[in-house]
């Protein structure tokens, strides 16, 4: 995991210069080393480097044998078969980092190679006078991309190196690839994408997909641990890691890592019962609520959002990725993108019959990127911590995107009065009695999003905070300072406000998609917002 930056185009001296400085601003993706390849009047590749995969070799920018540089950022799951296949083919090997098969496959197969690819990855590569930048089919891995005034093309793994050198930029969407000579197009391609299923009317092999997902997502030759929350998403990839874990190596002992306001926070009261149950090694951390307001700046700064479910999960997750980066600790696996596949949100239970529901579950999904793990990522990388999120694999989503909808929607005449048969599917794949592997109470818990697990003063405290330092004036003018994206409450402007100071102009407000659900009338993010939410429950009765 690392950061990466290119520039295409007349590149010279001067041109290079401000890409290095640019560069800097992405050192906090890669404290481990830094690269530069540069070809005068074609372009430059920059590196920051996290190191993974062999951590003494595979520096970058790699390099091919036929003339080719590439710089990486993310994780190739398959890149051992790649590899074995390329050196039967000739191909001779400088290190054992999975990133360093992409800058082969890339001479052998030009754009085409992308395909071949089962991982996570923004990359850029160029040779001779000709180039290419891709990135994954979710967007697991940030990308940017922008065009300076003098015509050059500049590609970034964050918004923030791009702002001060390019009249305009943009996201670079998911799935898609760039090259010198056919400019932008798809290149993944999947029915359920554009919402074309021929559903399968059962749920066979789920399980197995979800354990080779997790599976394959051990590599490292680092520490390794998994954040719990002590929800569902999470506490199934813990579970299923430690156990994968001790098959390898039967005294081994994954560490896992929790955060909350206090030790009666509902994520660190579930954690800490998963946590003894699969018996992991497990940290907590306590969100302080001022520590925590005092961070908003600067969790706008890395997340590069202003959106407000991003902004208020972000500022714990960014806290407990800096107690893990001190723990000596480089990857941790995470529950992200399951209530998008799975519809685990509890306003999905309003949804107008299976094929809305399946509708907002590709829209949710395809927009990823802008949101859950946006905030997995920068929140992570902020501290050199990288996240990996196991529901997001491809071959699980190819199974898990075409399930009949009307099987993972549950009715809310299902749902009893405490909203508890939300992802009633996935639940069902795990909930084997010959093979318990987690405890019911766990398995069967309410979905609780992120922001409100840590501690429900937090959301609380956000916005007495915003109604404090935003005036009824600057609020009631909300609509003339930003007219894109007006901010609809206090706290959404003092986000806007903050991205405004940090990242200037419209063209980086376009960058970031606000999250709102869907079917209920109160449009605020938490699920404490939706009538079936426990607490509203209590409250109602």
């Amino acid at each position: 995991m690392c950061g990466i930056l290119a520039v295409f185009g007349a590149v010279d001296d001067a041109l290079l210069s401000q890409a290095m400085t640019a560069s800097e601003r992405l050192s906090h993706r890669g404290p481990d080393g830094h690269g530069v390849h540069y070809q005068p009047g074609v372009g430059a590749l920059l590196h920051r480097r996290l190191a993974i995969m062999d951590p003494a070799a595979g520096r970058q920018p790699l390099f091919g044998r036929d003339g080719g540089a590439l710089v990486h950022n993310g994780e190739i799951y398959n890149h051992a078969a790649l590899r074995a296949a390329l050196q039967t083919a000739g191909r001779v090997f400088r290190s054992g980092s999975d990133s360093e098969v992409l800058v082969h496959l890339y001479e052998a197969r030009g754009d085409a190679f992308v395909a071949d690819l089962d991982g996570v990855f923004a990359v850029a590569a160029m040779r001779d006078d000709d180039w290419l930048v891709a990135r994954d089919p979710i967007g697991v891995k940030p990308l940017y991309y922008g065009r300076d005034r003098a015509g050059n093309l500049w590609f970034s793994s964050e918004l923030k190196a791009l702002v001060e050198h390019c009249a305009w930029f943009k996201v670079f969407p998911p799935g898609h690839v760039y090259t010198r000579r056919g400019g932008l197009r798809r290149w993944y391609e999947r029915t359920w994408l554009e919402g074309h299923v021929d559903y399968r009317r059962d749920a066979a092999g789920l399980r197995e997909r979800f354990e080779a997902a997790i599976d394959k997502r051990l590599m490292s030759d680092v520490p390794l641990g998994v954040l719990l929350s002590g929800g569902l998403d999470s506490s199934l990839v813990a579970a299923l890691a430690a156990r994968l874990v001790q098959r390898r190596d039967p005294g081994a002992r994954l560490m896992s890592f929790a955060i909350g306001v206090d030790g009666d926070a509902p994520d660190l009261r579930a954690a800490r019962d998963v946590a003894a149950y699969i018996g992991t090694e497990h940290h907590e951390v306590r969100l302080d609520l001022d520590d925590g307001i005092g961070a908003l700046r600067d969790i706008v700064w890395h997340t590069e959002s202003y959106d407000i479910p991003t902004v208020r999960a972000s500022i714990p997750m960014y806290r407990l990725s800096r107690y893990i980066r001190d723990q000596g600790v480089k990857v941790v696996l995470s529950g992200e993108g399951s209530d998008e596949v799975f519809g685990g949100y509890l306003y999905f239970y309003f949804a107008d019959g299976p094929e809305a529901f399946h509708r907002e579950t590709v829209e949710r999904v395809k927009n990823l990127h802008f949101s859950d793990v946006l905030r997995a990522d920068k929140s992570t990388m902020a501290h050199g911590v990288e996240a990996r999120v196991p529901f997001l694999d491809l071959a699980f989503l190819d199974l898990a995107m075409t399930i009949d909808p009307s099987l993972k929607r549950p009715l809310q005449a299902e749902a009893g009065r405490e909203g508890r048969m939300e992802k009633a599917l996935l639940r069902a794949a795990f909930a084997d009695p010959a093979d318990p592997l987690l405890p019911p109470a766990v398995l069967w818990r309410q979905k609780e999003q992120f922001s409100d697990g840590v501690g429900y003063g937090w959301v609380e405290r956000l916005k007495a905070h915003a109604e404090a330092v935003v005036s009824d004036l600057e609020f009631a003018e909300a609509d003339e300072r930003f007219p894109h994206e007006t901010p609809t409450t206090k706290e959404g402007y003092l986000y806007r406000a903050l991205f405004a100071e940090l990242f200037p102009g419209e063209h980086a407000a376009r960058c970031v998609r606000r999250w709102v659900p869907r079917w209920q009338a109160d449009g605020d993010s938490s699920g404490r917002a939706n009538p079936l939410h426990a607490s509203a429950v209590r409250k109602a009765r």
